[in-house]
């Protein structure tokens, strides 16, 4: 046992991959959240009677994989924000350029039963990590946090819960290290504050819980002014950002069954 573990507390929360490896083995439930986007991505789709299988970044087995599958392979990127000249994207584009994507408001008409394999650096990557730790994983987001929050604690029964925000990357260092985001923060603060019958929250879950409290009128202001949101406006695609910011708004529950989310209600 490691401190970073967070042993003793049953509702427990740590950024990031490390936060997977350090937690996943010792958690009944892991939530991964990533609000901007791919947590609420996911919940749109299951909303709309799909199931999506998340895959590692750029990890061409994991496509392949996804192709036997059956799986719709969305495109690489916030629908080509990333790599494009513009750094701008619409939804006519995203319509010109066949399929859909990682935004989620792409999938709003998603059709029932559609399959998708969908690839993110951040929420979908952790999502992969984690299901090799053994442990049930949910995806969580502002939309569902409530709904994601009494699953955990019905799954879970009296085994520890633990919560990942994914947090982004630094775009401009050779290594993209983790760059924690407000967002996931909040995202991560509605569900340990949603989370009930915990006795003991460890101090990280605790403060995430307290700060989500105290400015939970302001959510969506707060997640349209924060760097990732201000990415995603400057991108052209503010009805993301508005989509993300639904607090409550579904009671969809995200359950990796498999290596595919489905909807667990």
């Amino acid at each position: 046992m490691t401190v970073y573990e967070q042993d003793s507390f049953d509702l427990r929360l740590e950024w990031g991959r490390d936060g997977v490896a350090e937690l996943g083995p010792h958690c009944a439930v892991l939530i991964i959240v990533d609000v901007l986007v791919f947590a609420t991505t996911v919940d749109i789709a299951l909303g709309r009677g799909g199931r999506v299988l998340p895959l590692p970044w750029r990890d061409e087995r994991a496509v392949e994989a996804a192709r036997a599958a059956g799986a719709v392979l969305t495109r690489s990127g916030l629908a080509g924000i990333e790599g494009s000249r513009t750094g701008r994207t619409t939804p006519a584009a995203d319509a010109a350029g066949g399929g859909w994507t990682l935004r989620p408001s792409s999938l709003v008409t998603l059709p029932e039963g559609t399959f998708l394999a969908i690839s993110s650096p951040n929420g979908a990557t952790l999502c992969a990590a984690a299901a090799k730790t053994g442990t049930t994983v949910l995806a969580g987001c502002l939309r569902n946090a409530s709904a994601v929050a009494a699953a955990a604690v019905d799954i879970a029964g009296d085994a520890p819960v633990g919560i990942v925000p994914a947090g982004e990357r630094w775009r401009d260092t050779p290594d993209r290290r983790l760059r924690p985001g407000i967002e996931e923060w909040l995202g991560a603060g509605a569900i340990a504050a949603a989370v009930t019958g915990r006795r003991a929250p460890s101090a990280e879950a605790e403060l995430a819980a307290v700060t989500y409290r105290a400015v939970a009128g302001r959510v969506g202001e707060l997640v349209a002014e924060s760097v990732s949101g201000r990415e995603l406006v400057a991108a052209g695609v503010p009805d993301d950002v508005a989509l993300a910011s639904d607090v409550d708004a579904s009671r969809v529950v995200p359950v990796l069954v498999d290596g595919v989310f489905e909807d667990r209600r």
